[in-house]
């Protein structure tokens, strides 16, 4: 049951805004009554204009924002005079609905007014609510669903049959309330659900009210009956799900990224196993659309794949999966020629959601939040197929009628208000040793510029923290930690299979784990020889062959940054152990970029010198020890390697992570087997 998490004491009792907004906050919270990004509430209010006169105002949700935690200022002012003789014309195209509807703004810096504005403003209640509760989507959604209403609600509803949002469909429910005066709530076939009430907190209750009495009846018509038909497949175990999962996801990132790059995420929780496991989730899969604000997060069908999970055979899968993908772009393509508008710009035509028995659900975006949104709108379909399939049979809308919302420019638009895409957009970048000094200011360099960025580092928690600090400043899953010595082969495969799960592959490697020592050639150690070796040359190794099998899976390209040192070049004093990785590590840069280029794989090297600030190799012996080589105190080695340079300069992190930015993007697409050095112009290493 729906809990109705009302509290007097967290809301004035004034029915204003700030009402209104606790109220839709409430609401959205919880996601079986109101889909992610979809419903819309509001409030009618006094305000005075400004001639100081009182008007009457429509607050309604503002298009493209969230109930769940949309705030004061996403809420649109609408004056009431203006909008109520609307209510005698026949009709109203969509383009002038807006646009009469932008002339009512009391702010014209508020944002455009939800698409169902005028379904709010033709009821006469103080506060309206349409959400998409799953209770009742079910019953919107079965092909008896009338009936069922009845037999729930008596005459306490009005059913609308379907039509797409806009002038009719308001007209209609203000109608269908003004004949039935024992009106309480609105079915809208297919679609939702619209109630009302004189206070915010009336409302609210009316809501939640309305739909517990959809679940309970469903609940007690689900008693003894098998959810779609019961169970066809097993499921593989957890274990066995994540070793597929990992292999898979490269495979489906690739096939989905022909056209522009998408990042994919996975579920396979109870619920969705429950269905792609049952005999009945290919058909039902395919009716299409629980709710039409599902499609353009999630296009009309998934991708369901025929695949017995009990066969074990993981290439028959993943030969099924590109067969899958490659004949639902060639259907995709078909079903937008044969309906398309003029004007009509087709989008991406890969699917969004794919369901493979005994693993679960693949989602596919633009980046984390997108698939993510498509995997909640998912889940929500399942739901509704459950309620609907135990009341009757499933319904969605026909193809026509998915067609009009999926490229409806009134939906599209919301889509219009994301941060327009930059160079790393719908790209995953990788970093070793990315809690350190250069991996910081690389790690935000590439997320500034749209990237998902995986922060490898032996430092497990310097990681999280990092990671938590840039999630936390923009917001949705945009870096991830994971624990990773690049010295263990087992550590490297685990911390990409991890990375692989979360995002769906990598495009980008900046191989920059390090570490460094210093002493007399005679004093070199075996412990100190074999320290720089494993670190700098063998960890360099495994992470990018791990990652070029990747790549070479995604069959997208890729590119790999490796942070050299100016000692790759130039024999530094006292450091043979360290110059010699260090020069094997962009020599191995080499052979990779020489490998790689067939496959669209770049390999460059970034060459830097002395990067002592924020640096964690300089908070360790290495600075006495190079201040102890040159004869000079620790102080005084930074303006030592400032005098030294041609341009008088030192170096910092962030010019690192600018020529890492700049080698991984577009600008340098036809560059590969290079080395830039950003050392401030170190003479004894310029390449000869």
């Amino acid at each position: 049951m729906v809990q109705n998490k009302w509290d007097d004491n967290q809301v004035s009792q004034n029915n204003g805004l700030e009402s209104l907004v606790y109220r839709s906050n409430l609401l959205g919270s919880d996601r079986s009554v109101v889909n992610i990004g979809g419903g819309n509430t509001s409030s009618k209010t006094v305000e005075k204009d400004f001639k100081g006169d009182d008007i009457e105002v429509m607050w309604v949700k503002g298009s493209g924002s969230d109930l769940a935690s949309m705030k004061s200022h996403n809420f649109t002012g609408l004056k009431l005079e203006d909008i109520r003789p609307l209510l005698e014309r026949d009709d109203m195209s969509d383009e002038e609905m807006v646009e009469y509807l932008s002339h009512c703004m009391i702010d014209a810096k508020h944002p455009r007014s939800s698409i169902e504005t005028l379904l709010h403003a033709f009821l006469p209640f103080k506060q309206v609510d349409h959400t998409h509760p799953d209770a009742i989507i079910s019953i919107a959604c079965a092909d008896n669903g009338k009936e069922i209403a009845e037999e729930i609600y008596g005459n306490r509803f009005v059913w609308v049959p379907y039509i797409r949002p806009g002038f009719k469909l308001s007209k209609m429910i203000a109608e269908g309330v003004q004949n039935n005066p024992n009106a309480e709530l609105v079915i809208m076939e297919k679609h939702g659900l619209v109630t009302w009430g004189e206070t915010s907190k009336e409302s609210y209750n009316k809501t939640i009210d309305i739909i517990n009495e959809a679940e309970d009846y469903i609940n007690n018509k689900s008693e003894g009956q098998s959810l779609f038909g019961g169970e066809k497949y097993k499921s593989l175990s957890k274990e066995e799900r994540e070793n597929l999962f990992a292999e898979v996801m490269p495979i489906i990132r690739g096939q989905v990224s022909d056209d522009k790059k998408m990042l994919t995420t996975y579920n396979d929780d109870d619920s969705v196993l429950e269905f792609v496991n049952s005999h009945e989730a290919e058909q039902l899969s395919q009716v299409g659309a629980a709710c039409p604000d599902h499609l353009v997060h999630t296009k009309r069908v998934p991708l369901f794949i025929d695949w017995d999970p009990q066969s074990g055979d993981r290439d028959v899968l993943k030969e099924k999966i590109k067969e899958g993908i490659a004949s639902y772009k060639e259907e995709y393509v078909a079903y937008f020629e044969r309906n398309k508008n003029e004007g009509d710009q087709i989008v991406e035509t890969a699917p969004r959601i794919i369901l493979i028995p005994g693993l679960g659900m693949v989602n596919t975006g633009k980046d984390w939040k997108a698939a993510n949104i498509s995997e909640q709108l998912y889940h929500r379909a399942i739901a509704v197929m459950s309620g609907a399939t135990v009341l009757g049979n499933f319904v969605s809308l026909n193809e026509e009628e998915s067609y009009l919302i999926e490229y409806w420019p009134l939906e599209l638009y919301k889509l219009s208000l994301a941060p327009p895409e930059a160079e790393f957009s719908r790209q995953i970048a990788f970093v070793t040793g990315g809690a350190g000094g250069i991996g910081t200011a690389t790690t935000y360099r590439l997320i500034e510029e749209g990237a998902h960025v995986v922060i490898a580092d032996i430092n497990l928690e310097g990681a999280e923290n990092l990671a938590n600090e840039i999630n936390e400043k923009y917001g949705w899953n945009r870096a991830y930690a994971v624990k990773m010595d690049v010295t263990k082969e087992e550590e490297v495969q685990a911390a990409i299979a991890a990375s692989v799960r979360e995002y769906g592959g990598i495009d980008i490697l900046v191989n920059n784990a390090g570490l460094a020592s210093s002493s007399p050639f005679e004093e070199t150690s075996m412990d100190q020889w074999n320290l720089n070796i494993n670190v700098l040359v063998t960890g360099y190794f495994l992470v990018a062959r791990e990652i070029f099998k990747l790549m070479k899976e995604q069959e997208i390209g890729g590119n790999m940054v490796f942070i050299g040192s100016k000692n790759s070049i130039y024999a530094g004093k006292n450091a043979a152990a360290y110059s010699t990785a260090k020069a094997a590590e962009v020599h191995l840069a080499r052979t990779i970029a020489a490998d790689g280029g067939s496959l669209g794989i770049r390999v460059n090297s970034v060459l830097p010198d002395a990067v002592i600030r924020g640096s964690k190799i300089w908070d360790s012996s290495w600075k006495k020890e190079r201040a102890a080589s040159y004869g000079i105190g620790t102080d005084d080695l930074e303006a030592h390697y400032r005098k030294r340079t041609i341009l008088n300069v030192n170096i910092l992190p962030e010019d690192i992570a600018e020529s890492i930015a700049f080698l991984a993007s577009s600008k340098s697409a036809k560059t590969t087997g290079c080395m830039v050095t950003v050392d401030g112009g170190v003479a004894a290493a310029f390449t000869r």
